[in-house]
Formats: structure tokens, sequence, C-alpha cells
């Protein structure tokens, strides 16, 4: 019986479905284990191979752990809002919700062919109201809460407006967007809209004004990964840095337990390391600059407040307010014009580019410490996001300073007595003596003020550091204070296809709709566009207003302030939905909560997240932050939300190139005449022209060789093409890039698995490499992991006359060593991600079984369910064959014995004189007079001493004999 794939994978995938195999439920009598993937956003490209590489080695892991008796939950869904669905419906006015539509269920049917073990019951989506109700719910939370830093937890407003109303701000210690001061007495005479505005600067959830990235082509604010090189990677629009009154989320209040919580999880450190320079703690002081002959002060934030007396200039963020209050009128013509080219780069251009830009304000700032005045500019390497938007320049002590104060000829003052100040020079060293310009190596001298000076002198870093802290903090000059990079997340969006927002505008304040109302569900829009007058999408709809007294959504025409008022406009961004739904996979059709306590503490949180590194900054922040606030609320059990995390690599793709003649006169003509048909030379010839490299699909290319008929079908301009080819045949060049439609290297699965089988693709995917590695898609070798299914089938049905072979015989040493040294190579292998050395551990063993002929039930049954895990439909049908009831994925996992892994036996080479000669089997317990005893007697031993003698014998214990001879 041959080895039918399609017939044995349509017939798995339905009894699948039918059994509900995948199908869990929390069962207290197993140990759980929970495995998640990113979901993905649904494209109407599908997917392409590259995009199940993360599912394939998540759903392996989470078969092996189901073999290991493990209750284990797998779940899938789709991040189903975004921008893509949107501008689709901009172009052609279907509804996004239908595109969406459409590519799930491509997305469903290319997800069954390849075979994942995934809990269907369970799936989310979320743009479905009966989901984004719980976005919309945590966000109404997160309005409703403050964080307390005493406490270091997330608390109800209501408790703040408790202390404030009997002790105003004094006493107060909460995360905040300005410091204000107030006493009980004021906040009580305040009105209601006061009180509003004032909460504001507290809540979790808050609107704040913030600089964005604004396309306006798209009439919407894009995160920082949707732009590049200050173009809107979807279009290529302009992107401005624009300042708008936004919706934002205070995660930066919560960067000290982001920063500790990476302690507890098991995450690469290279993963780690890159969230701990994310968020960026730094400790240092705050201190202020006077402004010469102006009453305005200057704050700033450093690490190192030792170095103030090397400062010779400042610099302001372009988005400063102070770039204005301070720019004297000779030089705002010049400052204006650099401002306003700033805001057509993001900050994270700004970050990367190193290259030197700024111009001067014409004011001057005053050093605190040293009493001297210093010039003030402005450049785009300081974020208004970061510290307070203003730094003092130190140049002999900090790069980006150091190449500004030579670029623009300003002074450098090494703080070290006698340095040679150079780029490699910049960071003082431990021990080295600091003096301050104004002191005296040698003696204390006094400020003009009369009072004792800061010295410095002979202090190490540290100290100097330390020193330079109290006396800031003494003087009233500034105070210490720790600060962080992570800043807090932009939440608005001006989209139409998004979670809406559950607020509505009184006076205009934001005020939440009640909470037995959610979710607010997206209207219809006659326009997905903004508005004729610039509002986002939703001021398109006609019915898009809070009846506050039915407390119900009624017709835009009826708002009058007074009982009707306006919705929010805004929605929400895609990081929204995807950041608490691994809690909702555990219940998702809960209608009273986001998840119950008790199936919470039954899953607890994910054991395995597997995804790609392109989320070590947004999502899993996000996700993180998102997870603690609701650990505060007492909805999620555990603070840290994701155990394990394995980043798996991109597949790149294989790129095929043609190459076109440009000149269309062949050298080869002898009459010179012209081809007016475009002609191909073959990758052997080319060199012999003048050509152009052009892109080829790859589904028309096999190993390498063009099948020129699909390539005439492929493009109409092609269609009389001519062709030089080679030894017969068109050889395409090649190249390893980026798996892209443009480059038309995207190879679809469905033409993998049509072709070669599901469990085909899924055992290759693996094989390429290690998991976590980049490696670039080949279709040339996918021949090899067929072939060794087809081998495997073998080992149970003799092709010829349909035998089925397994039987009791009773199984070799050799058979039971080949199969437990692969139970335990699989085991391991399984447990660290080396899937492609496991594939390989397998294919070893087939070949020894098959030339060992084992026919023995209860091994090949062993390896049945060990290939399980990568290849579950032909492990199903002969599972089934064995004689087996139910499914394979309820038998147990295999344990392996090393007592038949004990070697019975060694190989010793032989030498004579040092050189080897020959190689022979001993047995393992052979002592060393019965192994020299066989050496001396074996035949090829005299072949070697030719008339010589033996002096003596060395055996190595398990390596080597040398027999010493002379003649």
């Amino acid at each position: 019986m041959e080895y039918n794939f399609r017939e044995i994978e349509k017939k798995w995938q339905k009894r699948w479905v039918e059994m509900n195999t995948y199908r869990v439920t929390e069962d207290k009598s197993k140990e759980k284990y929970y495995v998640l993937n990113m979901f993905p956003y649904p494209s109407g490209a599908g997917l392409h191979v590259g995009h199940p590489l993360g599912y394939i080695a998540s759903d392996i892991y989470a078969r092996y752990k189901r073999l290991e008796g493990f209750n284990v939950l797998n779940p899938m869904g789709y991040d189903a809002y975004g921008l893509p669905a949107e501008q689709y419906a901009i172009q052609t006015g279907q509804h996004p919700a239908v595109t969406t539509e459409a590519n799930i269920k491509r997305y469903r049917e290319q997800l069954d062919k390849i075979g994942f073990s995934f809990d269907w019951s369970r799936e989310v989506r979320t743009s479905e109201p009966d989901y984004y109700k719980w976005t919309q719910w945590a966000f109404q939370k997160m309005f409703n809460a403050y964080y307390d830093n005493r406490e270091q937890k997330a608390l109800p407003i209501d408790q703040l407006i408790k202390h404030l109303e009997k002790q105003g701000t004094e006493g107060l210690d909460a995360a905040c967007s300005e410091e204000l001061s107030l006493s009980a007495a004021e906040w009580k005479a305040m009105n209601e809209k006061a009180q509003q505005q004032f909460l504001m600067n507290y809540r979790i959830a808050y609107l704040g004004e913030t600089m964005v990235n604004w396309c306006a082509e798209l009439g919407t604010v894009l995160a920082n990964d949707e732009v590049v090189e200050g173009v809107s990677i979807r279009g290529g629009y302009p992107v401005v840095q624009k300042k708008m009154r936004q919706w934002c989320l205070r995660v930066s209040a919560y960067a000290q337990r982001l920063l500790e919580g990476l302690d507890n999880v098991d995450w690469t450190d290279s993963l780690k390391e890159t969230q701990r320079n994310w968020i960026g703690r730094s400790e240092g002081t705050e201190v202020e600059f006077a402004v010469k002959d102006s009453d305005v002060k200057i704050t700033i934030f450093t690490t190192r407040a030792d170095t103030m007396f090397g400062v010779t200039f400042m610099v302001l963020a372009p988005e400063s307010e102070l770039v204005e209050q301070l720019t004297t009128p000779e030089y705002k013509a010049e400052v204006d014009k650099y401002v306003a080219a700033t805001k057509k780069r993001t900050e994270r251009d700004r970050i990367s580019d190193r290259k030197v830009s700024g111009v001067f304000t014409g004011a001057y700032g005053v050093n605190p410490l040293s009493g001297e005045t210093i010039p003030i500019w402005v450049s785009d390497y300081v974020l208004a996001g970061y510290g307070t938007g203003a730094i003092m320049a130190v140049p002999a002590h900090d790069s980006r300073d150091y190449a500004f104060a030579r670029h623009f000829n300003l002074p450098i003052i090494p703080l070290i007595e006698g340095a040679d100040v150079s780029e490699e020079s910049f960071d003082a060293k431990e021990g080295i003596v600091m003096n301050s310009p104004k002191v005296d190596s040698t003696t204390d001298t006094k400020q003009k003020n009369g009072e004792t000076g800061l010295v410095l002198n002979g202090l190490t870093v540290k100290e100097a550091i330390a020193k330079t802290k109290e006396y800031v903090t003494r003087h009233h000059l500034g105070r210490v204070k720790v600060n962080y990079r992570l800043r807090d997340a932009i939440f608005s969006r001006q989209r139409y296809w998004g979670e809406p927002f559950p607020v509505y505008y009184k006076d205009g304040m934001p005020y939440m709709i009640s909470e037995a109302c959610l979710p607010l569900t997206l209207p219809e829009v006659d326009e997905y566009k903004p508005t004729a007058t610039g509002e986002p999408p939703l001021g398109n709809a006609k019915y898009w207003a809070w009846d506050e007294e039915k407390q119900q959504v009624t017709d835009t025409d009826k708002i009058d302030h007074i009982r009707v008022f306006p919705l929010e406009l805004n929605t929400m961004p895609g990081f929204a939905g995807s950041s608490a739904y691994y809690l909702r996979y555990m219940d998702p059709h809960n209608n009273k909560a986001l998840v119950s306590k008790e199936v919470d503490e039954y899953w607890q949180n994910v054991d395995l997240y597997v995804g790609g590194t392109e989320h070590a900054t947004g999502h899993l922040i996000y996700s993180r932050f998102w997870n603690k606030f609701l650990f505060d609320c007492g909805v999620s059990c555990k603070e840290e939300p994701f155990q394990k995390l394995v980043n798996q690599g991109m597949i790149q793709g294989r790129s095929n190139f043609v190459y076109r003649i440009v000149s269309q006169n062949s050298p080869s003509d002898n009459e010179n005449t012209k081809h007016t048909a475009p002609v191909f030379v073959s990758l052997g010839l080319k060199d012999k022209y003048e050509v152009t490299p052009i892109h080829v699909d790859v589904n028309i290319v096999h190993g390498d060789v063009l099948d020129i008929e699909a390539f005439k079908a492929w493009r109409s301009e092609y269609n009389n093409a001519e062709f030089i080819l080679e030894d017969g045949k068109y050889i395409c060049g090649w190249a390893v890039e980026k798996m892209s439609k443009s480059m038309y290297n995207v190879v679809n699965p469905d033409r993998i698995v049509e072709n070669y089988g599901a469990d085909t693709l899924r055992l290759y995917e693996m094989f390429l490499g290690p998991v976590e590695q980049s490696k670039p898609w080949d279709t040339n070798g996918i021949d090899g992991c067929h072939r060794f299914l087809k081998k495997f089938w073998g080992l149970f049905y003799n092709n010829r006359t349909d035998e089925f072979m397994p039987n009791d015989a009773e199984a070799t040493p050799e058979q039971l060593k080949s199969v437990h040294k692969l139970l335990k190579k699989v085991t391991s292998d399984i447990q660290h991600f080396s899937y492609n050395t496991a594939i390989s551990a397998f294919m070893i063993c087939v070949n020894e079984l098959s030339q060992a002929r084992c026919t023995n039930r209860h091994l090949l049954a062993n390896l049945v369910v060990a290939l399980a895990p990568f290849a579950p439909h032909i492990a199903e049908e002969l599972w089934s064959a064995l004689g087996n009831n139910g499914s394979v994925c309820d038998a147990k996992w295999p344990v392996y014995d090393e007592k038949y892994l004990v070697e019975n036996e060694i190989q010793l080479a032989i030498s004579f004189n040092g050189k080897v000669r020959y190689q022979k089997i001993f047995a393992s317990d052979a002592t060393n007079d019965v192994i020299e005893k066989s050496v001396r007697e074996d035949e090829r031993t005299e072949k070697y001493l030719e008339g010589m003698t033996i002096v003596k014998v060395i055996i190595v214990p398990k390596k080597i004999v040398n027999v010493v001879v002379k003649g």
C-alpha cells in the first residue's frame, strides 16, 4: 500500500473535527499547560510559508505536552482590526467587516490544511463586539484608576478623590503628568469640570497633549513601526510630528515593575536586554538652569551631575515650548525653519541618525555651579518626551555633545586634569581627579556667595556623583530623581476600523458610558475617510450620540449638550485588542467577565508564547503593562502574562531571476538580425551578453529550472519570448531575500500541501534550521522530507503486497537500541526546541530499522507516537492501523530506557608505531589482556609486522591500541 498523503490528511482533518479532538476543558485532575501564538492579522494575501513557522513550532510542543499527560490549551484567533482593511474600504467602498471576514475564511482554510491542534471553539476576533466589550471595560477601569507610588499598584480614583477632599495633594505620591499642588479647600471650591481636569493629571487612561506621527493622507496617527524615513509604510505618504490631544495610557507608572518582572520570566537574555533598554531606568539629578535676562528656568535631567563644571552649551528639543519663549528675534526665522523641518522626522529616525544639525536661539543659560553663561541651542538629537526635553551638554564626556561641539566650534572642557580630549575618552574612569575649572587642584576655595565651593578633587566617579547630588539638593538647585525612557502609550487613532471608545463628552470633558451598556458597537458610516472638516471617520456617522437619560446611542442630530452628548470620534489602536487576548482565550464565552476567577486560577498564564522579535518593544511591553493593571484589579492571578517566550526566526525567500538581453542583437548572429521579441539567456551563458536580471515567480521555477511555458503565460509581454538555453534547459539565477510579493518569492503553503502533504511541510519548515534562526526557503530540499515519510510508511506497509508488517516478533538488541536512542534524543530536542536535529535523528533511526527489517509492533508504535507531534496525519493513520482506538494525541509519550543504550561493544583503532592501520570491535568489558591477545592473533597484524617483532602493546582504554614494533 502506497503512502497516499492526500487521502490520509483529508480523512484525519475531518475526523478531528467530528471527534472534537482538540477541544479543551478545565480538567483539575490534570496539570495545565498553556501554549499561545502571537495571533495574525488576516491580510488579503493569505499565508505564505513563512507565517506558519512559529505555529508549527508551538504545535509540536503542544502535542508533545499533551502526550506527556498535560491538559493543553492551544487556541487561535485573529487580530482583526487594522489600517489595511480600512484603506481597502476607502478604495473600494466595501465595508472592512466584509473584507476581514473573507480574509479570515481564507486563513482558516489554510491553517486547517496544515493540521494544527488549535481549539477553534475558543477562537476570538478583536473586531467582534463580544470581544472588544472587554477591551472597552478594561479602558474604563484604567480611566477610573490612578497609580499609587507608595503601594506600587493601581487604585480606584475614588480613593484619590477622598485624599484630595481631606488633605489636598499633601502627602500624595501618585504617578502624574505634572506635579501639581492644592489644598483640600481649593479642591472643594472647584466646580465639576475643574475637578475632572485636575483628575486627568492622575488617571491611568487620560487625555493629554502629545507629539504624534501624523499622516494627513491617511488621516490618522501612526505608530513608530508604521513609519519609515518620514513616510508611512502603507502608501508611502508623508508623516509629520504634530502635537495633538490624544487618549494615552500611563504605562510609565509601571516602568519599575516592568523592569523587575523580567527577572521572573524565562526569556532570552537578548530580549530581556532589549526591554530593559527600552524602559531605560536611570538614576540622576534634576537641576534648574536660569536663563540670562529672563525669569525662565530650564530644568534638565542628568545622570552625571559631577560633570556640570564641563557644561559648555545647552540644547532644547525642537518641540519644547521653551524654544518659542527663548528664541530672540534675530534668530527666529532660522529656528522656525529648523523646527518645521524636524516635524517631518519621527523620533525613531532622529535617534538612529548620527548627522549633526542645530540652530542657536540667541539665549544664554546660567550654570548654577560655576555661574558661567552658556549658549542655548536647538537640535533634533534631543527628544521632548525623554527627561525634560532639554539637556546640559558636556562635550568632553558625551559622544553626541562632542560631535555637536566640534561641528559648531563650541568649547570642550575636559574634567580630567591634563586630559587630552578625543572621541575615545568621553567617560571618566574610576579613581581619576575631577577638577572644577573654577577650583584650584590643591586647595579649597570659596564661591562668590561666600559658601564653601564644591570640590571634587581626588574622588572616584561614584563619589563625585554622590557629592554633587548632595550639594545640588542642599542648595535647592535641583533634586535627586529616577527617570525612565519608557513613554506613555498613545491610545487614539483617527480611524474607523477599530474599537470604539466607550466615552461621551459633557462640557468638553470625557465621561464613561455605563458598564451595563457595553459593548458600544461600531456604527455604520457612509464614508471611511475623515470628514470635510477634518474629523475622524466616525464623524460621518449619523447615529453616534449618547442619550444620558435613556442610556443608549441615538441620532447625532439630537445632540443638545443637555441630555444628548457627542461620543468619542477616535478609535483604539491595534494593540488594544491584543494586550489581554490570552486571558479571553481562557474563558471566551463568558458574558459576565473577561475571565472568571476559577478559570483564571486554573490556566493562570501562558507557559509558552511564540512570536517574532519585532514585537519586543511594542506588544510585549503593552501586554505586560495591561496584565499588571488587571493583576492590580484582581482580574489576573499572575503579574507576568508570558512565562516562557520563544522568538521564531524569519523564513527568507529564495528569489529567482531570468536574464533579459539588453541589446536585441545577438553576437552569435552572423547576419546581425535584430529580434523583436524579448530574449532571455540562461544563467551559465549570461556573461556573453549585456543583460538585465528580472525577478520571476518562484512558483514556475523547479530546481532553478524555468518552466518556460508557464513563464510565457505568467506575463502577457512574455508571450512570444525567446530563450537561449544550456543543455536544453533555462537555468535561473537565485538570491536569498526577504519573502515579499514584490520579489515574486512568496511560496503559498497550499501548493506545498497539495504536492507533498501537510506533514511534509511541517517537517521541512522545522528541518530548515533552528527555530530561533532566520533561514532561506528552498524547495529544492523538500523532497528529502517527503522521501523520509514514505520510508517511514514502508516500515508498516509492503508497497508491493499491501501487507501490514508489524507483528509480535521479538525485537533485537540493535533495534531496541536504535529506537530508545531516538526517544532520548527527540525528548531532549523537543524540550530545547531543537526540532531540526530531532528530525535528523528520526531519519537515522528509520534507516536503521529499515535495514534491520524491524517488524516489532511495540517498537513501531513508540515510533509513531514520537513522530505524532511533527507529522500528526501519518501518525494518526498508522496508530489506527496498529489497532488502537481514539486519537494518537491521547497516547502516552514513550519513555526511553537507559539499559538499552548501554554499549555492549566498542570499536578501537589499532595502530603500529603510532600509525592507525585498522579498526577492531571488542566486547565493552574486555580486559587489556583479552584485547592484546586478540590483536596479536588478528591476521591483519601479521601484514603490518613484515618480519618485525612486537616490543610491547600500549592500550588506551576505549580509545586506541598502539603496537610498538622494531626490525
